[in-house]
């Protein structure tokens, strides 16, 4: 009886040990679990908020690319006229084919070589994000500084709203604009996630590039940077241009670049996309009278209406431009402080467009669910 009993013991204690030793492994494993769910939330490219602040993302700086001379010259045709496709605040830009078959976009400024430009190239090159341009890499070579960009085949949101030569056949719908501010907003919060921070300073119209399916890609983001002091953001004369109508008031006068300062040329971005015009030509019979007081009279005097580009036709819901209104007045505020976070602008975007996408769907035999926008703020009688 002793022996059965020793080994009833012995079976109820080995059980309970075995039962000790799955509570562990499972605890373990479920603890482990969990630290990389954190870790892989902190590493996203659309950081979650935690506190009302979006968490910062690492940027792991990768081996970038450099291009031999010899490469983007046969790329280019030597840089020759053909190629050439325009000027940026970098420099010439010039449309190539490297030997891979692989178009680009290269920009290219009379400069000494410097180890800086090396080190800021490698960085910028790190950025990677579905609406920002990827910068491929980096060349010193000739007397010359040359940045290699991917080619976003469908050009600048300024060609097909105002440009010259206009790309696009078909109307853009007020849906489709919307997408496309979408796509930008969500470029800049990536660069103001980053860690550190990364304010773009030269955010406008040009520099919102559509690829083949008019996805948005922000270009030129920190090239600033590489201009220095040389390149001022204020304009002795009291005549604003076009493109220092995107600078926020602090810009202009402190030079003081942030994230709000981005906000603020994002709401002159969305004025002009929706009036299709540019913002410099809508303000001109006022040029002492800053953006957000412009808008804002326009909406007391009843006259928003003008602003709107007629191409759009019947294609909103008033309520939707209401609210679109509103929100490039908040960008555009005097007071940064009083501006909104860039992913606030983003909500707030997805959720006028989620609404345009529900009221302004064609039910049944072609008959609207709303009203649309062409009695947008008709003035009270």
């Amino acid at each position: 009886m002793s022996r059965t009993l020793a080994a009833i013991v012995g079976g109820a204690a080995g059980a309970v040990a075995l039962i000790g030793v799955v509570i562990l492994v499972t605890w373990l494993f479920l603890c482990n679990n969990r630290s990389a769910s954190r870790t892989s939330e902190g590493a996203s490219s659309d950081p979650s908020q935690v506190g009302g602040r979006p968490q910062g993302v690492e940027l792991v700086i990768r081996e970038t690319r450099r291009f031999e001379i010899e490469e983007l010259s046969l790329a280019t045709k030597n840089f020759s006229d053909k190629s050439l496709i325009g000027e940026g605040k970098f420099g010439a830009v010039y449309k190539g084919l490297l030997h891979d078959g692989m178009l680009v976009a290269i920009k290219s400024r009379p400069s000494p070589p410097t180890q800086e430009f090396i080190e800021e190239a490698r960085y910028l090159a790190s950025i990677q994000h579905r609406n920002i341009v990827t910068l491929l890499g980096y060349c010193q070579a000739n007397g010359q500084q040359i940045l290699v960009y991917e080619y976003v085949p469908n050009g600048s949101v300024s060609i097909h709203l105002y440009g010259e030569g206009q790309v696009t056949k078909e109307k853009l719908e007020f849906k489709h604009r919307l997408s496309i501010a979408i796509g930008a907003a969500k470029g800049l919060v990536h660069l103001h996630s980053l860690s550190p921070r990364l304010a773009h300073k030269d955010f406008k119209t040009a520099n919102v590039l559509v690829d083949e399916n008019f996805i948005a890609k922000v270009a030129d983001a920190g090239v600033r940077n590489f201009l220095g002091r040389a390149d001022s953001a204020s304009s002795s004369s009291s005549q604003i241009t076009a493109d220092e109508i995107f600078l926020a008031p602090e810009v202009r006068e402190f030079k003081r670049f942030s994230e709000k300062s981005d906000i603020y040329s994002f709401g002159v971005f969305l004025l002009e996309l929706v009036s299709g015009k540019e913002a410099v030509e809508l303000l001109s019979s006022d040029s002492n009278q800053n953006v957000a007081e412009w808008v804002q009279n326009c909406q007391e005097a009843g006259t928003i209406s003008s602003i709107i580009d007629p191409r759009l036709g019947n294609s909103f819901t008033t309520e939707g431009m209401e609210e679109y209104i509103h929100l490039i007045i908040g960008c555009v505020e005097v007071s940064s402080e009083r501006r909104p976070a860039m992913s606030y602008v983003v909500t707030e975007l997805d959720r006028i467009l989620d609404k345009e996408m529900s009221l302004t769907t064609i039910m049944g035999e072609g008959t609207p669910v709303v009203t649309l926008g062409s009695q947008l703020f008709r003035a009270a009688k």
